[in-house]
């Protein structure tokens, strides 16, 4: 997917630069535009000079989670010990292994020195911390709790990777043995059958017909296979390029929490981390319609993101919270129940965040089972698999063996 290298300025006029990923120069623009970023030029990277490539590369690298949720650590504790933060920036920066990190904590550090604000020196560096993080640095500074307010998102990191973390050691298990599956499967049909198929044409016989139905399938991926090769490259590339697209990604998002068995662990796990983020930010101080369009863009998942604006176009209609909520669809009757019940009595961010509570209790229960449920069936395709190699190898053997005796 081709990167574009821009210059502009957001809503609050600071100069902006950086590189963002599109399918095109329209694409990109749309992009910018959700960020809040109003482009003055841009340009795509072609790789044509060694600077580029090595500015590409760089930018390539991403801040891990880890690494803001030791950020956040630091500043809580440098925050609530009264040292400068440009000193404080500076001396965590002088640390940090990774250089796009470093980089922006020295540039987060220089604007300091210019007399702006914390949030406001972040916002260049939107891409690394997220427009959700700015928001709540910036209320923690309104309020002058902004140690509390790095205490709050290191927390909310720190638990939102691990639910990931949770998810992905689940789905580890089954990953690998669906990989050897398919290793298995290629081998069978490139090495191992073939060898049988020239044993079986010496002799001439009849072969049965789960034998003539293998040997047609090893034949065809023995000629096919560069094409196979080239055809999944090209499926995989196209599969990239249309859910960069806006159509593409509220499909995929719609898909990744309808699949089977995953797809309900997915689902919670996203409207965990929608909970949680508002009530986070509601905690902090942020007004209730922006909470909903920062956590909107947390939640990582188009389809569900569509539905979260519908809540915040609602509320700005005047609706409460039950009904955007009810509406959306997303929610079940018990947790539906606790929305009121905040709403009723003025604790929304807690009965929120004992929603997120909820789901994460539920997508912990869901993973622990998650193997005893796929273990069957990873069972029976490989007992398929063996059944159908079986018959369709010893079966010639066996009628081989019967006409020489």
């Amino acid at each position: 997917m081709p990167n574009y290298k821009y210059k502009g300025r957001n809503v609050e006029g600071i100069q902006l630069k950086g590189v963002v990923e599109a399918t095109s120069t329209d694409n990109a623009l749309s992009r910018l535009a959700v960020r809040g970023i109003t482009p003055v030029s841009l340009e795509e990277i072609t790789g044509s000079s060694d600077q580029d490539i090595m500015e590409y590369f760089r930018r390539r690298k991403k801040v891990a989670v880890d690494e803001l949720i030791m950020f956040c650590r630091q500043m809580y504790t440098i925050t609530r010990s009264g040292i400068p933060l440009i000193r404080s920036v500076r001396g965590i920066s002088a640390t940090v292994h990774n250089i796009r990190f470093k980089e922006a904590l020295d540039d987060i550090a220089e604007r300091l020195e210019t007399g702006m604000t914390f949030s406001t020196a972040m916002q260049p560096h939107i891409a690394i911390f997220g427009p959700m993080f700015i928001s709540i640095i910036q209320v923690g500074e309104d309020s002058g709790r902004l140690d509390r307010a790095f205490k709050q998102l290191g927390e909310y990191l720190e638990r939102d990777l691990d639910t990931n973390r949770q998810i992905k050691t689940a789905l580890r298990y089954p990953s690998f043995v669906l990989m050897a599956f398919v290793v298995a499967l290629a081998v069978v049909n490139i090495w191992v059958i073939p060898s049988f198929a020239s044993l079986f044409d010496r002799f001439g016989a009849a072969l049965p017909l789960p034998t003539r139905i293998l040997m047609g399938i090893s034949e065809f991926f023995v000629v096919a296979w560069p094409f196979l090769l080239v055809g999944a490259a090209g499926a995989y590339y196209g599969f990239k390029r249309f859910i960069a697209t806006d159509e593409g990604a509220v499909k995929w998002g719609r898909f990744k929490i309808t699949m089977p068995i995953i797809g309900d662990i997915i689902n919670r796990a996203t409207l965990s981390r929608y909970s949680r983020a508002v009530a986070l930010m509601l905690e902090s101080g942020v007004p209730m319609n922006r909470a909903m369009e920062l956590s909107s863009r947390a939640v990582n998942n188009d389809y569900m993101a569509e539905k979260i604006r519908a809540i915040r176009q609602g509320i700005e209609r005047g609706e409460n919270l039950l009904a955007t909520h009810t509406s959306s669809g997303m929610f079940t009757p018990l947790v539906l129940q606790m929305i009121a019940v905040g709403e009723e009595s003025g604790r929304v961010d807690e009965l929120l965040a004992e929603v997120g509570e909820f789901y994460e209790r539920e997508v912990d229960y869901d993973l622990g089972n998650l193997t005893s449920r796929i273990e069957p069936i990873m069972i029976l395709m490989m007992a398929g698999f063996a059944l159908v190699l079986a018959l369709g190898i010893f079966l010639p053997m066996w009628s081989l063996y019967s006409v020489q005796a």
